[in-house]
Parts: structure tokens; C-alpha cells; sequence
């Protein structure tokens, strides 16, 4: 795996504080899997108003940390396909949240089964703590220029 380190996350995500959802990946092979990690803290912005007293990840910034994820294996995978573009968030499907996120869990963010067609790209992806499914869905994405949008 070639070393993917916080300068290149940043340089192909547009995202910053506090909607940042990746902190590293852990393993990657061009064109076919990525797996990155994110760490919940009780310091996340979030939890001030979700749920006072019962603090749990929004399903959609799960979602939204599998979708960033996808961004970095679209990158690794076609070196340069997103140079001068943006990574847009475009749908999901068959998506279920099967058990809550808690301060204190490693987020574990695999994305596979990359496919494309002309602008449109589709990613499975799957997040896990403790190796346990919490969430999965079919995402997909469109590649646009910056200016467009």
C-alpha cells in the first residue's frame, strides 16, 4: 500500500473541521478496496445536540464517512481523475443502520466493488466497530468540475 497519509486526505476531500469523517486508511488496493478508520470522540460537535445524555453518531455522517472513504479509493484508484474536480455525493441505497455509534468506537470504514460509468461511480460500503456491521449502504457519486457546482 502506498503511504496515504492527513496532507493527501485533505488534498482530495474539500471537507475540513468539523465534517473531516476520515483520519487515516488502514489498507488499500487500487480498484478494489480501501479501508479507513475514524475515531468517535466525545468531542465531536454532534453529540451536543444528538442525544443530550445519550450521545449516538447521526446515521448520515456515517454515511457521509463511507461516501469521503469512496472519494479516496476513486483516488487511489485513477490517479488524477479527481485533479481540478469534486467528488459529489449523489445517492444511496439499500442502506441499514444495524447498531448504534457511541463515543469511544473505532469506526471502521471499508468501501469495495467500485464501478463506473462515464461521470457516475458506485461503491458498496460497509462501517463496523469492534468488527460488528453498524451501518452499510450502495452509494454513489458524481466526478464534476469545481466550477459547476
Amino acid at each position: 500500500m502506498d503511504k496515504v497519509n492527513i496532507d493527501r486526505i485533505m488534498k482530495v476531500l474539500p471537507h475540513r473541521y468539523p465534517f473531516l469523517m476520515v483520519d487515516r486508511i488502514v489498507d488499500i488496493k487500487a480498484g478494489e478496496h480501501l479501508e479507513a478508520l475514524k475515531n468517535v470522540t466525545i468531542n465531536e460537535p454532534f453529540f451536543q445536540g444528538h442525544f443530550p445524555g445519550m450521545p449516538v453518531m447521526p446515521g448520515v455522517l456515517i454515511l457521509e464517512a463511507l461516501a469521503q472513504s469512496g472519494g479516496l479509493l476513486i483516488d487511489q484508484s485513477m490517479p488524477g481523475v479527481l485533479d481540478n474536480k469534486i467528488l459529489m455525493f449523489t445517492g444511496m441505497e439499500k442502506v441499514r443502520f444495524r447498531k448504534p455509534v457511541v463515543p469511544g468506537d473505532q469506526l471502521i470504514l471499508r468501501c469495495a466493488d467500485l464501478r463506473h460509468k462515464l461521470k457516475l461511480w458506485k461503491i458498496n460500503g460497509t462501517a463496523l466497530v469492534d468488527g460488528r456491521v453498524v451501518a452499510e449502504a450502495l452509494l454513489t457519486a458524481a466526478i464534476l468540475d469545481r466550477e459547476d457546482v
